[in-house]
Protein backbone atom coordinates (compact mmCIF):
# COMPACT_ATOMS: atom_id res chain seq x y z
CA UNK A 1 0.00 0.00 0.00
CA UNK A 2 1.29 3.42 -0.92
CA UNK A 3 2.23 5.83 1.83
CA UNK A 4 1.84 8.67 -0.60
CA UNK A 5 4.68 10.84 -1.81
CA UNK A 6 6.29 14.24 -1.40
CA UNK A 7 6.38 16.74 -4.23
CA UNK A 8 7.59 20.32 -3.82
CA UNK A 9 7.38 20.15 -0.02
CA UNK A 10 3.82 18.78 0.07
CA UNK A 11 2.84 15.22 0.93
CA UNK A 12 0.06 13.66 -1.19
CA UNK A 13 -1.98 10.62 -0.18
CA UNK A 14 -4.82 9.14 -2.24
CA UNK A 15 -7.85 7.87 -0.33
CA UNK A 16 -10.83 6.04 -1.83
CA UNK A 17 -14.25 6.66 -0.24
CA UNK A 18 -15.90 3.39 0.74
CA UNK A 19 -19.52 2.81 1.66
CA UNK A 20 -18.51 2.55 5.34
CA UNK A 21 -17.20 6.16 5.14
CA UNK A 22 -20.62 7.57 4.25
CA UNK A 23 -23.71 8.48 6.25
CA UNK A 24 -27.38 7.90 5.44
CA UNK A 25 -27.29 10.66 2.80
CA UNK A 26 -24.47 9.00 0.85
CA UNK A 27 -21.99 11.75 1.79
CA UNK A 28 -18.79 11.18 3.75
CA UNK A 29 -19.58 11.39 7.47
CA UNK A 30 -17.83 14.45 8.90
CA UNK A 31 -15.65 12.53 11.39
CA UNK A 32 -14.16 10.48 8.57
CA UNK A 33 -12.40 13.55 7.16
CA UNK A 34 -10.46 13.54 10.45
CA UNK A 35 -9.53 9.89 9.83
CA UNK A 36 -8.37 10.68 6.30
CA UNK A 37 -6.25 13.54 7.69
CA UNK A 38 -4.81 11.29 10.41
CA UNK A 39 -3.78 8.66 7.85
CA UNK A 40 -2.08 11.36 5.80
CA UNK A 41 -0.21 12.75 8.85
CA UNK A 42 1.01 9.25 9.75
CA UNK A 43 2.22 8.65 6.20
CA UNK A 44 3.73 12.16 6.07
CA UNK A 45 5.91 11.22 9.05
CA UNK A 46 6.73 7.76 7.69
CA UNK A 47 7.72 9.14 4.28
CA UNK A 48 9.84 11.80 6.03
CA UNK A 49 11.84 8.96 7.64
CA UNK A 50 10.31 9.08 11.13
CA UNK A 51 9.45 5.68 12.63
CA UNK A 52 6.70 6.30 15.20
CA UNK A 53 6.87 2.71 16.49
CA UNK A 54 10.59 3.10 17.24
CA UNK A 55 9.94 6.39 19.06
CA UNK A 56 7.34 4.76 21.29
CA UNK A 57 9.48 1.66 21.93
CA UNK A 58 12.59 3.65 22.85
CA UNK A 59 13.95 3.71 26.41
CA UNK A 60 12.17 7.01 26.97
CA UNK A 61 9.11 6.79 24.72
CA UNK A 62 7.98 9.85 22.81
CA UNK A 63 4.91 10.24 20.64
CA UNK A 64 3.02 12.74 18.52
CA UNK A 65 -0.39 14.03 19.60
CA UNK A 66 -2.77 16.52 18.06
CA UNK A 67 -2.77 19.61 20.26
CA UNK A 68 -5.13 21.74 18.20
CA UNK A 69 -7.13 21.40 14.99
CA UNK A 70 -9.25 23.96 13.15
CA UNK A 71 -11.40 22.44 10.41
CA UNK A 72 -13.57 23.67 7.56
CA UNK A 73 -16.02 21.30 5.89
CA UNK A 74 -16.56 22.92 2.49
CA UNK A 75 -18.14 20.34 0.17
CA UNK A 76 -19.23 16.71 0.50
CA UNK A 77 -17.35 13.72 -0.83
CA UNK A 78 -19.37 10.71 -1.89
CA UNK A 79 -19.08 6.95 -2.19
CA UNK A 80 -16.32 5.82 -4.58
CA UNK A 81 -14.73 9.27 -4.91
CA UNK A 82 -10.96 9.21 -5.19
CA UNK A 83 -9.65 11.91 -2.87
CA UNK A 84 -6.19 13.34 -2.36
CA UNK A 85 -5.11 14.47 1.09
CA UNK A 86 -2.43 17.16 0.90
CA UNK A 87 -0.24 17.82 3.94
CA UNK A 88 2.07 20.85 4.10
CA UNK A 89 4.46 21.49 6.96
CA UNK A 90 4.71 24.86 8.62
CA UNK A 91 6.31 26.45 11.65
CA UNK A 92 8.25 24.24 14.04
CA UNK A 93 9.17 25.43 17.53
CA UNK A 94 10.02 23.64 20.75
CA UNK A 95 7.74 20.63 21.16
CA UNK A 96 5.30 21.45 18.36
CA UNK A 97 4.92 21.90 14.66
CA UNK A 98 2.15 23.14 12.40
CA UNK A 99 0.59 21.34 9.44
CA UNK A 100 -1.95 22.49 6.88
CA UNK A 101 -4.10 19.76 5.33
CA UNK A 102 -6.60 19.73 2.49
CA UNK A 103 -8.81 16.98 1.16
CA UNK A 104 -9.26 17.40 -2.59
CA UNK A 105 -11.41 15.80 -5.27
CA UNK A 106 -9.69 16.72 -8.48
CA UNK A 107 -9.15 20.46 -8.23
CA UNK A 108 -11.98 20.97 -5.74
CA UNK A 109 -11.20 21.59 -2.05
CA UNK A 110 -13.62 19.63 0.17
CA UNK A 111 -12.07 19.95 3.64
CA UNK A 112 -9.26 21.90 5.28
CA UNK A 113 -7.55 21.51 8.64
CA UNK A 114 -4.88 23.58 10.35
CA UNK A 115 -3.24 21.20 12.81
CA UNK A 116 -0.82 21.75 15.69
CA UNK A 117 1.05 18.54 16.51
CA UNK A 118 2.97 18.22 19.76
CA UNK A 119 5.64 15.76 20.82
CA UNK A 120 5.20 14.35 24.34
CA UNK A 121 7.05 11.89 26.54
CA UNK A 122 5.63 8.76 28.17
CA UNK A 123 4.19 10.84 31.02
CA UNK A 124 2.39 13.25 28.70
CA UNK A 125 4.83 16.13 29.14
CA UNK A 126 5.97 18.22 26.16
CA UNK A 127 9.25 17.05 24.65
CA UNK A 128 11.35 19.27 22.39
CA UNK A 129 11.57 17.94 18.83
CA UNK A 130 15.01 16.27 18.63
CA UNK A 131 17.42 17.93 16.14
CA UNK A 132 17.63 14.87 13.85
CA UNK A 133 13.83 14.67 13.66
CA UNK A 134 13.58 18.41 13.01
CA UNK A 135 16.10 18.03 10.17
CA UNK A 136 14.12 15.18 8.59
CA UNK A 137 10.88 17.18 8.81
CA UNK A 138 12.54 20.31 7.39
CA UNK A 139 14.07 18.31 4.52
CA UNK A 140 10.71 16.70 3.67
CA UNK A 141 8.86 20.01 3.48
CA UNK A 142 11.54 21.99 1.67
Amino acid sequence: MSGGHFRNGTHYLEVRVYYEDTDFSGNVYHANYLKFAERARSDFLREAGIDQNALFAAGEPIMFVVRRMVCDFLRPARFDDLLTVETCGGEMAGARFELAQRVMRGGEVLFTADVTVALIDGRGRPKRVPPEMAQRLAKAIS
